[in-house]
């Protein structure tokens, strides 16, 4: 991603950097095998957390050589009872696969029909959700379970829905989200004080 330090800016521009989506284009002569390398996707990713579950985001920030490829990689760990929280990917189709555990997995269609599609994946099980949908995946095992996820984009994107709703900075001012959950601005700025 694109930083945002004058100082660096400079530098940048005095060596002739080029970005492409957001990322520096490396001079080709400087590339090496590292840049297309992760190591560490075997590991499991620290879920204690309110949510219980841990994105582990292989993005073309991590591995330089995915810049303009138009793909990207994660690994999902969740606990039993973990969610991976309902969000979307602006930039993304995802496609999920189980690799270990039991999890309830689902989309939502755009307005105005509002369709809920959703499956229950096991070890093996692929699904898909398109981009730009909500959707989200939550551990239903009683074990531990993980997936890897492919992402169209080598920067995908991400937008938490609860988390753009309640954890905005500035606040969305309580008065419109609560007409628009239709609930008492009481219940909206609770929600609020936990982002």
């Amino acid at each position: 991603m694109k930083r945002s330090f004058p100082h660096v800016q400079k530098l940048e521009a005095s060596m002739g950097l080029v970005f492409m989506n957001g990322f520096a284009c490396k001079d080709p002569t400087l590339v090496t095998a590292d840049d297309f390398f992760y190591s560490g996707l075997n590991k499991r990713g620290n879920t204690s957390n309110p949510v219980g579950s841990k994105v582990t985001l292989l993005n073309a920030d991590k591995i330089p050589g995915l810049n303009t490829f138009g793909i990207s990689m994660a690994r999902v760990d969740f606990i039993p009872g973990g969610l991976n929280p309902p969000h979307t990917h602006p930039r993304a189709t995802e496609i999920l696969t189980v690799i270990q555990g039991k999890l309830f997995a689902g989309f939502v269609t755009v307005n105005p029909d509002n369709k809920f599609y959703s499956k229950v994946l096991k070890r093996g099980d692929v699904f898909v959700f398109p981009q730009g949908l909500i959707h989200f995946q939550i551990n239903i095992g009683r074990r531990n379970a993980a997936a890897i996820v492919g992402l169209s984009s080598q920067n995908p994107g991400v937008n938490t829905i609860a988390n753009a709703m309640f954890g905005a900075r500035p606040e969305i001012p309580s008065f419109v989200l609560a007409k628009g959950f239709q609930t008492e601005e009481d219940i909206i700025r609770l929600m609020q004080s936990k982002f």
